[in-house]
């Protein structure tokens, strides 16, 4: 059943950008980008129990470092893309030294500060970042001679990006790795108590979100060709903290599903109704008072009671 649902997924995905506008085709694209931002921090909610406020850093910082590389230096997106993301990863390891100082909500706070800071910075360095104007002029890269400006090739890039992102993650979650890192959410003192170093475990978990947390802010920044400091919004960081708990925090498929809800209220649900953010706190408030482990294991828990009926 699970391949069946999976082969007719890859059928949708594919026949998409031919079967439907611009519009729609510009839709999904965001949802690939907001589904790998979501991933990244489920990795750090979800399976290592660790809530962030500040998951916005990785994508605004990789995006402002990509725009400007290539606006102040001049390099191409071949240069700027992998300096962009070796600064985002720099930056997560010096976060995590900072934010896992603490757990819980110690940890969370910790997190929107660092956030804050950086927001506010993006906000106040004018000569640098444009300040509230953000940066204009950006251009997306050539890859392997195709023009990313069409919507429908932009599309597949996004598509086998986050393919490929969704698959490095669930290969750590699978690894003896994931292991360890579900057992310092579940049991941290027993795990400590077996040897393990409980610390570094999260450290490395930290990084690694931050690193997919950066290569979703190039897809951003890609797909804009401008950058804002809203990027780098509590505002941001919450909505990819909606998106893992409506979807299931802990499931590989439940942050993609939650990024999807959440982009088609935004964008698509907006144009109808007003008020569309108070549509969802209600649809978040009916899947928390449903469905409370989100709407993945949900799905999966009704699916097996019909099916024993």
């Amino acid at each position: 059943m699970k391949k069946i649902a999976a082969l007719l997924l890859i059928i949708a995905l594919l026949a998409w950008p031919f079967a439907v506008g611009e519009f729609y085709v510009n839709l999904v694209s965001q949802i690939f980008i907001a589904a790998i931002f979501a991933a990244s921090l489920n990795l750090l909610v979800g399976y290592g129990g660790l809530p962030s406020l500040g998951h916005a850093s990785f994508l605004g910082v990789a995006a402002y470092l990509s725009a400007l590389i290539s606006l102040r230096w001049g390099l191409d997106h071949s240069l700027s893309a992998p300096l962009a993301l070796a600064g985002t990863t720099l930056m997560a390891g010096l976060f995590g030294l900072i934010a896992l100082r603490a757990t819980g909500l110690g940890f969370l706070m910790l997190t929107l500060a660092l956030s804050q800071v950086l927001w506010g910075t993006a906000n106040r360095w004018v000569a640098l970042t444009e300040g509230d104007n953000g940066l204009r002029g950006l251009t997306r890269p050539q890859v392997f001679g195709l023009n990313l400006d069409d919507s429908t090739t932009f599309y597949f890039f996004a598509l086998v990006v986050a393919a490929f992102s969704f698959w490095m993650i669930a290969r750590l979650v699978a690894s003896p790795f994931g292991a360890a890192l579900q057992g310092t959410r579940d049991q941290a003192r027993r795990m400590s108590t077996l040897g393990h170093n409980v610390w570094l475990i999260r450290w490395v978990a930290f990084v690694y979100a931050g690193f997919w947390g950066g290569v979703s802010g190039l897809l951003f920044v890609y797909y804009h060709k401008y950058i804002h400091p809203a990027s780098l919004s509590l505002t941001n960081s919450a909505e990819a903290m909606l998106s893992v708990i409506a979807g299931g925090a802990g499931t590989l498929a439940g942050p993609a599903i939650g990024a999807a809800i959440i982009l088609l209220l935004k964008n698509y649900v907006s144009a109808y109704v007003e008020r569309w953010t108070m549509l969802l706190g209600f649809v978040f408030v009916a899947i928390v008072v449903f469905m409370p482990d989100g709407l993945v294991p949900g799905v999966k828990r009704l699916w097996a009671r019909w099916s024993r009926r």
